[in-house]
């Protein structure tokens, strides 16, 4: 899906994906039979997600014989990339550093995973700025309240 605007997927299909990127061509039956063990869906609700992801054009589909075989449309470091794109979106540029911090603060993380990121960190204290600029929608700001900052909004 070059050069498109990549669909968003719920948590449920994800866990659809999820499969089939480790599978790589896989049979509803197979799908079905792994989130039945790992969430207690049923096939039905399986081949639900499985069809919304066809429409979205995340899964492939090919027939063979009775049955279909589903491949991945996209990868999953591309839909990675959408993922983590989309989430500073939706939030004031202002909080980027906090929901970071916060998110940081929730994961398991092992030694290698902090060394990375104390990597990143010194190699973004080159480019960091003072002050980041506000980005609400007038009428939405809320810098003041959540970040003692006062801004045109």
């Amino acid at each position: 899906m070059p050069n498109e605007e990549k669909p968003e997927i719920t948590d449920s299909e994800w866990e659809v994906m999820r499969v089939v990127w480790t599978l790589k061509e896989v049979t509803s039956k197979e799908i079905s039979k792994v989130l039945e063990e790992k969430k207690e869906w049923k096939p039905a609700t399986t081949k639900t997600f499985i069809g919304r992801l066809v429409k979205k054009g995340m899964l492939h589909t090919e027939k063979t014989g009775n049955r279909f075989i589903y491949t991945a449309a996209v990868t999953e470091e591309e839909s990675l990339k959408t993922l983590k794109a989309g989430l500073f979106t939706h939030i004031c540029s202002r909080a980027v550093g906090k929901t970071i911090a916060d998110l940081i603060g929730e994961a398991t993380l092992s030694h290698e995973d902090i060394v990375l990121l104390e990597e990143v960190l010194q190699n973004k204290k080159q480019e960091a700025v003072d002050e980041i600029a506000c980005n609400c929608v007038p009428g939405q700001c809320t810098c003041k309240k959540d970040h003692g900052m006062n801004c045109q909004h």
